[in-house]
């Protein structure tokens, strides 16, 4: 090593927990170094949700185009010229990457390495001709598309979203193996650009989801033309004279499906090959998962990690919130733990967003409950838009308390939030129902199904009888 630094915190990789980590302790007065062998703001920013989410824009701007005569509004799409597409997609990287640029993060005091880390002790991380020897390190080094042990599949070229926003011409007849949340958001991008889509899904679709709500999202994306396979697993994979041949094994036996690209969609790995975990005493267990407390410490307590490293969900609004209990506890030596309630969102058209317990756990754990819901068919802003797809629904104690909740439509995502605070902080459908939301919005499916807990009481004949009598002194 030509140079060794003394740092306060050494961060590995600069996704979004190890950048909001560095940003933090260094703007609070700790010297900080951050390595990235890659490019800076990690997946979220360079292969996941950004560039999908720019993908999925264009996608509901054609079907916009396409359905809006049911405005009075005659549209129709000529063509989708696939350069520009990509062009929009790459100016939507480019337009966030300052914020997460070695540029910005020098500009905040931060130390930027740009070469691949390894740990030498444990405190000490080596990386280019730098040597580091740091009061903390955190590792922050994200995941990497999961890989199925498919026989064949190594003799196809097949993509993951690290690579599918690479391509140059509009897929023909796309085949995505995966039907959790990135297999379905891609899945219904490419069709609503104009791709044939197959969607092949071993078990149920987004099958950690209501099952209701899962089915509306099914349906969506049949209308939007995605040839969906349920229930069948992919046992073979081999390369066709002009693409690449998927044997499926289900109920009814074997598929043979055929497209010309191959999206493999089936989740992300954690890994840590090259950081040389064991010169540092940090441990991982049979899984190869870091071994890690409430407090985000490894084995060695001077190693956190933070975000996809930390295991558990693959969250980039999760590794923003790992980043603030870290720097609690190095900095301010504070036990804070990450206990969160963590929302997460399918951005799919519609949308499906959920928080807190759902009816299954609820059912596993023999708690009582009540299921109040409301339908965006009610909501007048749903209906001025002719977007009624969808409904929300509530799990609520006997007493009252929100335990959770699932919303499936437009905006899905947005209106989540809302459900997130009552479910953190114990609320009542009563804070909810008393709330003055304004109108027209489709959060007031929110107050609506929180106020139908009080229907059967408010409407009953008691109260009618209380009324009539109440009325004859009036």
């Amino acid at each position: 090593m030509s140079e060794t630094v003394q740092a306060d915190i050494c961060v590995i990789g600069a996704g979004a927990g190890g950048l909001s980590v560095a940003a933090g302790a260094s703007q609070m007065g700790a010297s900080v170094v951050l390595f990235e062998k890659g490019a800076m703001g990690g997946d979220c920013l360079n292969v996941g949700c950004v560039p999908s989410k720019a993908l999925l824009a264009a996608g509901h701007a054609a079907h916009g185009a396409e359905h809006a005569a049911r405005f009075g509004v005659d549209a129709e799409v000529h063509t989708i010229d696939w350069a520009r597409v990509r062009e929009h997609v790459q100016g939507v990287v480019a337009e966030i990457a300052p914020m997460d640029s070695v540029e910005r993060y020098t500009g905040f005091g931060v130390r930027v390495i740009q070469a691949e880390a390894r740990f030498s002790g444990p405190r000490t991380v080596e990386g280019g001709d730098v040597k580091v020897e740091a009061k903390y390190v955190v590792i922050a080094t994200g995941s990497t598309p999961a890989v199925p042990p498919i026989p064949g599949l190594d003799t196809v070229p097949f993509l993951t979203n690290e690579t599918i926003f690479d391509l140059t011409e509009r897929p023909r007849r796309l085949l995505v193996l995966g039907g959790g949340p990135i297999g379905c958001e891609l899945a219904q991008a490419h069709a609503r650009l104009g791709c044939e889509v197959v969607l092949v899904e071993a078990a149920r679709l987004l099958g950690h989801e209501d099952e209701e709500a899962a089915e509306v999202v099914r349906l969506a994306l049949r209308r939007d033309g995605v040839e969906i396979h349920e229930g069948a697993a992919a046992v073979h994979a081999g390369p066709t004279r002009d693409g690449i041949a998927l044997t499926l094994d289900g109920e009814g036996g074997e598929t043979v499906l055929t497209g010309s690209h191959l999206l493999v969609a089936v989740g992300r790995r954690v890994g840590f090959e090259g950081l040389d975990l064991d010169r540092a005493g940090v441990e991982t267990d049979e899984r190869g998962r870091l071994r890690v407390d409430a407090r985000l410490r490894t084995t060695n307590k001077r190693v956190f990690a933070v975000g996809d490293a930390a295991g558990g969900a693959q969250f980039t609004h999760l590794a923003g919130f790992h980043a603030g209990i870290v720097i609690r506890n190095a900095l301010f030596w504070l036990p804070a733990k990450a206990e969160v309630i963590l929302p997460r969102v399918t951005y799919t058209a519609p949308e499906l967003a959920s928080v807190g317990a759902d009816e299954a756990t609820l059912r596993g754990r023999g708690e009582a409950f009540e299921v109040l819901r409301w339908p965006f068919a009610e909501n007048d802003r749903a209906m001025a838009e002719r977007d009624i797809v969808g409904f929300t629904k509530l799990y609520v104690s006997p007493k009252g308390r929100i335990l959770g909740a699932v919303v499936v439509g437009t905006e899905a995502g947005e209106i989540v939030s809302l459900y997130t605070l009552a479910v953190a902080k114990k609320l009542k459908v009563s804070d909810i129902a008393g709330l003055v939301v304004p109108y027209p919005t489709r959060s007031e499916v929110v107050k609506r199904a929180a106020g139908s807990w009080y229907v059967p009481k408010l409407f009953s004949t008691r109260t009618r009888r209380i009324v009539r009598f109440l009325m004859r002194f009036a």
